[in-house]
């Protein structure tokens, strides 16, 4: 059997971007073309320190390990494992609507552009979840999670921040768990580790994008995309039993302290980090060289779901530093709504 699941419809084919769009990468979404290509070029950093505890199971072939990991596009993900009848669910920032911004365009995102959430398509998905996991509070991460976790029951882990945002804009109080990063939750079957993580820094002068918190109470309903502050930034390493682990961060950054120790089975990973020195070379090794990296958050989200993804401009030149610093790892690229089974 395949590892690998293609969502049941007919795509039309990708066309390809133009060289103005492919500059076009603003601050508000990830690296331009020349710091998607610094990673590339990058010279390998020193190997960090092994912790004496680290080690990684040995998996099986592709598609062994009974665990499905579903693309949602942007840094949307859906874990999967369990009873095939009611299986164990989590999500990591689903985004379906996917409402128009012009983040990718060489203006970059509108910061006055409304927030909006399309119901029905969300519903049209059928998503179910025990758990979503919020990476930090931007406008493509954060809008469509009151309404998922309203409509599944799920616990909705992040920051004070994502939670008082999430509050303000209708989400189930009562399902909102906040995080600081350093906790190991275990649930049944499989633990939710929360890594203090870093958010990408851009242009010259190194700016994170929407920075700032919202601790306390929370905020007036936010209205436009700059209200959807960063709020602080998670990684998450889920582990299902002695099976997969896998490994989100969100942003194209990390803070390797937090890492060392870890060794993932799977690294969802985004292209960018020009301003981290040696973002892939680095982490690899800190990460002990994983088995497999899918990439995430490469996508032009102004296009929608239901489209084949679209690069921003960044994917190739992760594949090549991911190749060149990690001659084992399996990269995987997955499509829009796409399935993997390690």
């Amino acid at each position: 059997m395949s590892p690998f699941k293609k969502p049941p419809q007919n795509r039309p084919a990708i066309n390809p971007l133009s060289r103005r769009q492919l500059l076009g990468a603003s601050a508000t979404g990830a690296a331009t073309i020349a710091g998607a290509g610094a990673l590339l070029a990058a010279s390998p950093a020193p190997a960090a320190p092994r912790a004496a505890d680290r080690s990684r199971r040995r998996l099986g072939p592709p598609g062994s390990s009974g665990v499905r990991l579903r693309w949602l596009g942007n840094n949307g993900w859906e874990i999967r494992f369990g009873d095939p009848d009611k299986p164990t669910t989590l999500l990591i920032d689903p985004w379906i609507t996917r409402f128009h911004t012009g983040t990718y365009t060489p203006r970059g995102a509108d910061p006055a552009t409304p927030i909006t959430v399309d119901t029905d398509l969300i519903d049209s998905l059928q998503l179910r979840a025990d758990q979503i996991l919020v990476t930090h509070g931007h406008y493509d991460h954060l809008p469509d999670i009151p309404h998922i976790a309203a409509s599944t029951g799920a616990t909705v882990l992040g920051t004070e921040t994502h939670a008082n945002l999430l509050t303000a804009l209708g989400a189930p109080q009562d399902q909102l768990s906040v995080v600081h990063g350093g906790e190991l939750l275990q649930f049944d079957g499989y633990t939710i580790q929360v890594i203090p993580s870093l958010h990408s820094m851009t242009g010259p002068r190194k700016k994170v994008p929407f920075p700032g918190t919202r601790p306390g109470t929370p905020p007036p309903r936010p209205r436009v995309i700059s209200e959807l502050v960063e709020g602080g930034t998670l990684a998450y390493l889920v582990t299902i039993g002695d099976r997969l682990s896998i490994l989100d961060h969100g942003a194209a950054n990390y803070d390797a302290r937090q890492l060392t120790g870890l060794a993932p089975d799977v690294l969802l990973l985004q292209p960018g980090g020009a301003s981290v020195p040696d973002y892939v070379p680095h982490l690899m090794d800190v990460l002990d060289h994983p088995p497999y990296v899918i990439p995430t958050h490469w996508d032009d989200f102004d296009y929608p779901l239901t489209d084949p993804a679209r690069d921003w401009g960044g994917l190739t030149a992760l594949e090549q530093a991911v190749r060149a610093a990690s001659p084992t790892t399996r990269f995987i690229r997955l499509d829009h709504l796409e399935s993997f089974t390690p």
